[in-house]
């Protein structure tokens, strides 16, 4: 098994933690094939899950990739930053292993955190924002790898 694999499969054994109602996602920061911090999408700490307090895109029939600002949850991406920041780790030049494709919030929070790779597994599939993220990718200069196995 390859070390992107290894990583890439712990991002689903993560996302095993999930709260969200809609989509469970994982994420994973890798420093020199060492783990540095684990996140997964849900409720911020002492909050209400949303399997308990419900979810108000799904109630609303927001799509996937919309109103971001409504979930009471914070994405996996979010969170693995965070965790990292919790514990004074720093995540400049770090890998980030994720199930699935960044949204543009979070992209944005990668390239302040000084992540220079993001390796991911599935599309978001949020296409209204598909040519900024392509673009403040590129002018970051951050990796991009789609892995399949």
């Amino acid at each position: 098994m390859s070390w992107d694999e290894y990583f890439m499969q712990l991002t689903e054994l993560v996302s095993k933690r999930s709260t969200c109602l809609r989509r469970n996602v994982g994420a994973v920061l890798v420093k020199s094939k060492t783990i540095i911090s684990t996140g997964y999408n849900g409720a911020p700490r002492g909050t209400k899950h949303c399997f308990e307090a419900g979810c108000i895109r799904k109630e609303m029939n927001v799509p996937s990739g919309e109103r971001h600002e409504l979930c009471r949850a914070a994405h996996a991406e979010q969170n693995v930053i965070a965790q990292a920041a919790a514990r004074g780790i720093s995540t400049e030049d770090s890998t980030l292993y994720c199930n699935t494709f960044p949204c543009i919030i979070c992209l944005k929070l990668i390239i302040n955190a000084g992540i220079k790779e993001i390796v991911y597994r599935q599309e978001y599939g949020d296409e209204k924002t598909k040519g900024i993220v392509d673009s403040m990718i590129n002018e970051a200069g951050i990796k991009l790898r789609k892995l399949e196995f």
